[in-house]
């Protein structure tokens, strides 16, 4: 994915001026260091030009956003039918090729190069009167700040373009009478872009039925890279190994990046996909367990956004009131990204599903702050729900549980924490990121136009139940 720089000028100042905003451009684009390239395109001095370029960016398929600057003044109108044709993710920056103002050498020559103050408040105006979503970020390109917001505003643009393009693969349906993983899939589709189907377990199974010794070979070899695990246990793993090649070829063949199961439809399954799943988390791909789409979807969008980063699939599972922590952890599937030492394979049995005890990777997640978050349909629309939550290590070893766990304390405080991610709708099934920032967040949801929940120090549940009113209104 790369982003487009785009500069913003007249022919009013002359060539000379024209080839300076072009030289500074240049100069400004090389010294962003940024996760996505951003590549300088030109100044734009005409409507022509605008809406040529705008058109371009549109159907580019690795353009994921424009970042516009207007080093001098230039006209708002020629931007207007170039603009209203917008469909990639834009950024205004606001900021200026000097830092400080030279007090000897500032002439009328220097004002009329150096006007982003007076340039980007007609591109401002242009883009409120337009009612255009975009980012805007001011201040000095050099300053390292500045640039972190430039790069979650990228996270967020490249999570746009996943999201838009994104398929999910549903292996039977949700777990029956449950009420918060159900959803409207044509308005997701609609709003997210999420296509969501159905495949038949049956159509697993035969996949799986095809993989090879060899197949199954070189994937042990890989696990052992990862995780150690006892001989004992190899016949198992294996099996694990020939569900996830299985689950990946069928991926891969009909394009998709994030998939859900359920523990209430293996019909002709050996075991449930524990190590299955979570290696292929640790891919890259996302996962919902229990017909969890919604979930297995924004899995999948966190770790687009963050490739190298720490997400995962995560569950509430139960309370310590006497420390204020959260034990989070799933009957199976957890990503290993998330672990704070090396993984190891276990085969325990499994209380619920009718089968095989099934192999999984058992560990504890690591400390840090990180975000839960969950993406609910509340009716009609979508709302995202993001709590800070602070990660320890796990406060005691509880050896009779042989799942990946990690333990949190959310904001504002333990109970408080509790009441407001009640009172949001906020599922059991979450999304677990270490990476993912508030203004990445919020650019993402601004974008995409659907509601944002924070939940952070500053929540107070009455104000929370407030704001979810004003959110009726302004999304419902």
């Amino acid at each position: 994915m790369k982003f487009w720089f785009i500069t913003g000028s007249q022919f009013l100042y002359g060539e000379e001026t024209l080839r300076q905003v072009e030289a500074d451009s240049k100069e400004i684009v090389a010294g962003l260091k940024l996760p996505f390239t951003v590549e300088y395109k030109l100044t734009a001095k005409t409507e022509g030009e605008i809406e040529k370029i705008v058109k371009e960016a549109n159907y580019d398929d690795e353009c994921a956003g424009i970042i516009t600057f207007c080093h001098t003044f230039s006209p708002s109108k020629m931007w207007i039918n170039g603009l209203a044709l917008l469909q990639k993710p834009w950024l205004h920056f606001h900021t200026q090729y000097n830092e400080a103002i030279p007090d000897k050498e500032i002439d009328m020559d220097y004002m009329n190069l150096h006007q982003s103050a007076h340039g980007d408040r007609e591109h401002g105006f242009i883009g409120a009167r337009l009612r255009i979503q975009r980012a805007v970020v001011a201040g000095y390109w050099k300053d390292p700040d500045v640039q972190r917001q430039i790069a979650d505003w990228q996270r967020a643009a490249v999570g746009v373009m996943f999201s838009k393009s994104l398929k999910i693969m549903r292996f039977g349906d949700n777990m029956r009478e449950v009420a918060v993983t159900e959803g409207d899939k044509v308005e997701v589709q609609l709003k997210l872009g999420w296509q969501v189907n159905t495949w038949g377990v049956g159509d697993l199974v035969k996949e799986m039925n095809a993989v090879t010794d060899g197949e199954i070979d070189a994937l042990m070899a890989e696990y052992a890279e990862l995780y150690t695990f006892e001989e004992k246990d190899i016949e198992t793993i294996r099996y694990q190994a020939r569900e996830e090649i299985a689950i990946e070829k069928m991926l891969v063949r009909e394009g998709a990046k994030a998939f859900s199961n359920t523990f209430q439809d293996l019909h002709g399954m050996k075991q449930l996909p524990g190590l299955a799943a979570q290696h292929l988390m640790q891919k890259g791909y996302g996962f919902g367990a229990e017909g969890d789409w919604k979930t297995a979807g924004l899995t999948a969008l966190i770790k687009a956004m963050y490739p190298d980063g720490c997400a995962s699939f995560m569950e509430d599972y139960t309370y310590d009131y006497t420390n204020g922590l959260i034990l989070g952890a799933h009957m199976l599937e957890v990503c290993p990204s998330i672990a704070a030492d090396k993984p190891r394979i276990e085969v325990h049995h499994l209380g619920i599903g009718d089968r095989e005890p099934p192999a999984r990777v058992v560990f504890e997640g690591r400390a840090g702050k990180a975000k839960a978050l969950s993406m609910i349909d509340i009716g009609g629309r979508l709302r995202l729900i993001a709590q800070d939550v602070e990660c320890v290590k796990p406060i005691s070893p509880m050896p009779n549980l042989p799942v990946a766990r990690t333990m949190w304390r959310p904001a504002p405080n333990f109970l408080d924490g509790l009441k407001c991610w009640i009172i949001a709708g906020g599922a059991h099934h979450t999304v677990l990121s270490y990476d993912i920032t508030t203004d990445t967040l919020r650019d993402f949801a601004r974008i995409m136009g659907i509601e944002l929940v924070e939940i952070t120090d500053r929540t107070e549940p009455y104000t929370l139940e407030r704001d979810l009113k004003l959110g009726d209104i302004i999304y419902g």
